[in-house]
């Protein structure tokens, strides 16, 4: 359906992340993947969306003046948001431990930006979603981060495996956003070009 709509377009997903890479295949999407590395790195003052929005739009500026006309390039950041503080991914074992020491018997948002850059445009959709853990034990926190090893990930974990089926109890908004993308929104956006 969208593909047959795409089809004088190429799709560029500038991501390392399999998920969403697995998105864009789920999706039915023609795609192909160029990454340049890039310091995430943000002004301070930044504060929740300002955040993703600016990383977003900081990994679409690397590819400036390398697209051609019919080219879309799509980006993309998440970071959990805490207590006002962006949680990115763990950067070794305690970290992580920590990060959901500090997530457990709370509520957190995970906020996703993608930014979608032509050679004459650029836009940008967000999304919020509110997430709710249980109380986690410190033996359920560790059983896993030895298991799943979730250091790739914001925040410390993924939904989609065993600490968000017996940790979280209430999700308000995009599912598929918490995995790293809210494909509803990048699938209107798509289809409405």
């Amino acid at each position: 359906m969208l593909k047959e709509k795409l089809k004088k377009y190429k799709l560029i997903l500038a991501s390392g992340s399999p998920r969403r890479q697995q998105f864009f295949k789920d999706l039915d999407l023609d795609f192909e993947i160029r990454q340049k590395e890039i310091e995430e790195v943000f002004p301070p003052e930044l504060k929740a969306e300002e955040i993703t929005n600016y990383l977003a739009q900081l990994k679409a500026s690397a590819f400036e003046g390398e697209l051609q006309d019919n080219e879309i390039l799509i980006t993309s950041d998440t970071i959990v948001w805490h207590r006002n503080c962006a949680l990115g991914k763990p950067k070794d074992h305690q970290d992580a431990f920590e990060i959901l020491k500090s997530l457990s018997n709370s509520t957190h948002e995970v906020i996703t930006s993608v930014c979608f850059k032509t050679k004459l445009t650029l836009n940008l959709i967000s999304e919020t979603t509110k997430v709710t853990f249980n109380a986690l034990s410190d033996e359920a926190i560790l059983y896993y981060l030895e298991k799943y090893k979730p250091y790739d990930k914001a925040g410390a974990y993924g939904i989609q495996e065993w600490i968000g089926f017996i940790g979280v109890s209430k999700i308000e908004g995009s599912y598929t956003n918490v995995i790293g993308m809210p494909t509803d929104k990048v699938f209107n956006y798509l289809n409405n070009l």
